[in-house]
């Protein structure tokens, strides 16, 4: 979770670049030069692709908390030129900076509940832009909406490019950051998943590849599978195949049924996806082609 903010601001540094001596050494001599105190650093070569990853989390020296902005500006400037220098693709951004986020919805509703009881307890440091539904509000009568904005966009096979250009919209209004589908049964089109390439984490019924369409615990059931799982990752055009962040298993047996395999299913689902989100909001995650690379805690 991130720091008090009663705390020195911190600050995430995340880089992805090809992969050459003299990297790491140049980034902690600048931060050194800086005035920056290094709290986190973690790193990765990655020896098939030449690439090389790196997450810091830092404070400025003697930066006070309401100074926060004032040495990240100092050190973007000073940074630039080594960036270019090494062909970084790099980010930086305050640790307290909240993420806005959009969940969206279909009729199980699990996944959207977790993940709103762990944002009001504070365990996701996120603001909810709009919780987006293809079903009507009614469909959810035991979950507190209060203080968030509920957008029903229906949608039907003849209606789907309209239905995703309202939804395209009102990302945009809200200046959305990330898209959650938290079980949105919907698939989205190749133009919607490329606007939101690297931002838009959907969670799977299985722990991929695995058991395709309709009632997939079922499906698992008859095959008399021993482990079933959920996978969380990001959307790509490619339905179900983009980059993953996270995935778990649990062990089942011959006794259970299928409804033991759904209710297992969705606690696997709930903690697969809040921590595919705690991650991505802690800047965590770092795509690296169809793949991912992952500082865990």
């Amino acid at each position: 979770m991130a720091p008090s903010s009663s705390l020195q601001p911190q600050y995430i540094l995340s880089i992805a670049s090809p992969d050459r001596p003299g990297i790491v050494a140049a980034v902690t001599a600048l931060l050194f030069e800086a005035g920056g105190n290094i709290l986190e650093a973690q790193q990765f070569d990655d020896l098939q692709s030449k690439r090389f990853f790196m997450r810091v989390v830092f404070v400025g020296d003697g930066e006070a908390a309401g100074d926060a902005g004032s040495f990240a500006e100092r050190f973007r400037t000073q940074f630039a030129p080594t960036a270019e220098r090494f062909g970084m693709n790099w980010t930086l951004r305050g640790r307290l900076e909240k993420r806005r986020v959009m969940i969206l919805v279909s009729k199980f509703d699990h996944c959207m509940v977790d993940l709103l009881y762990r944002w009001r307890l504070g365990e996701l440091p996120m603001d909810i832009t709009a919780i987006v539904a293809n079903h009507p509000r009614e469909t959810y009568a035991n979950v507190d909406f209060s203080g968030l904005r509920f957008h029903h966009l229906p949608v039907t096979r003849q209606t789907k490019m309209e239905q995703e250009a309202e939804l395209w919209d009102l990302v945009r209004e809200t200046d959305t950051d990330l898209v959650v589908l938290a079980r949105y049964m919907q698939v989205l089109s190749d133009g919607l998943t490329a606007k939101l390439n690297g931002r838009c984490i959907n969670i799977h019924h299985s722990f991929l590849p695995g058991f395709k369409g309709a009632k997939p615990y079922h499906q698992a059931h008859e095959r008399g599978v021993k482990l079933i799982g959920a996978t969380a990752h990001y959307v790509t055009s490619d339905l179900d195949e983009g980059p993953i962040i996270e995935q778990d298993v649990e062990r089942i047996s011959h006794a259970d049924t299928p409804e033991d395999l759904v209710r297992k299913g969705r606690d696997i689902e709930r903690r697969v996806l809040a921590r595919a989100v705690r991650y991505h909001l802690d800047g965590r995650v770092i795509l690296n082609g169809g793949k991912t690379v992952v500082f865990t805690e």
